[in-house]
């Protein structure tokens, strides 16, 4: 099991989806001003632009892919229409009124939550635009009727990964029940053992490509580290589950695990970190073999310039 860390890595890229104090850098984004201020990702600060400025998009709050009370009594109307209707909606309001007029503005979520998360020195945008795409992906984690065990694909790799479906299971509550706080337990495919920035990967092989159990605090997710590629996750901020296991939180994680996991929402995920890894790949050994290329027929190399004999010397 491994504990994410804000600063476990210092650069990041985009896979494939509670509010912190003003940041120093930042100016007052409560002032009724009619400046906004602009993002600068090279110097992970916010300048102040003037003038007016036009919202060129805007993050709307997306429903579950089930009817609200679809999963009575497990999890009941009562929990979804506070979560979902209360919390997620505050932060998609919330990330809409951060990001208005900023470099911010227009950029898919995905690139929101990379930016703000700046390298580890968290921006403000950053937990409202996480926090969107963590409830969005956990809904769609879970299905009426859910739970039981995967097949094909997934269950290869989970049985060859941890041993067995069993003690995967076990891994994932444990993740999910010692996380500290509040915060996120989650399955991810790991692109590669090793995580050394920009250098080679020595020992890349298949085997490299595995699946790991992880957990994080508040609203961090593993799109912001390199080489993961997420594939289930559970909500354990309290607001998720008192309604109606109040502070039982084993309890609400079993039955999570057991009642509503959506395995077949969670193969396809394996699928789609699986062709996206292979397409860069494939990308970036085509790069090598065009710099082979040039090195082989000394297409870099400047050929030496000749003149010619002149009458005058």
């Amino acid at each position: 099991m491994k504990l994410l860390s804000p600063s476990a890595t210092s650069s990041t890229h985009v896979s494939s989806s509670a509010f912190l104090p003003n940041v120093a850098g930042f100016q007052n984004l409560g002032s009724s001003s009619v400046t906004t201020f602009k993002f600068s990702k090279k110097q992970g600060r916010c300048i102040r632009r003037a003038g007016g400025t036009q919202i060129t998009a805007k993050f709307e709050l997306k429903p579950p892919p089930y009817p609200l009370n679809a999963s009575e009594p497990i999890m009941s109307q009562n929990t979804f229409e506070y979560h979902w209707g209360k919390h997620h909606r505050a932060y998609v309001d919330n990330l809409n009124k951060q990001i208005e007029g900023t470099d911010l503005d227009g950029k898919s979520l995905e690139e929101t939550i990379i930016m703000s998360y700046n390298n580890g020195d968290i921006l403000p945008a950053f937990n409202n635009a996480a926090q969107v795409w963590n409830h969005d992906f956990f809904w769609e984690s879970m299905k009426p009727g859910g739970g039981g065990k995967p097949s094909g694909e997934l269950l290869k790799l989970i049985e060859r990964d941890f041993g067995s479906f069993e003690k995967f299971v076990e891994q994932f509550k444990l993740a999910a029940s010692t996380q500290f706080g509040s915060g996120w337990a989650w399955l991810a495919y790991k692109e590669s053992r090793l995580d050394v920035g920009n250098a080679v990967n020595p020992l890349a092989t298949e085997e490299d490509k595995k699946l790991v159990v992880l957990k994080s605090p508040n609203a961090v997710n593993p799109l912001v580290w390199n080489h993961h590629h997420p594939l289930l996750t559970i909500d354990v901020w309290e607001h998720a589950y008192y309604l109606d296991y109040q502070n039982r939180r084993p309890e609400y994680i079993s039955v999570f695990m057991d009642k509503l996991v959506s395995w077949e929402a969670v193969s396809s995920r394996l699928e789609k970190a699986k062709a996206v890894i292979a397409e860069r790949e494939k990308e970036e050994e085509r790069k090598r073999r065009e710099e082979e290329e040039k090195s082989t027929t000394g297409e870099d190399t400047p050929a030496p310039e000749i003149f010619a004999d002149s009458d005058t010397d």
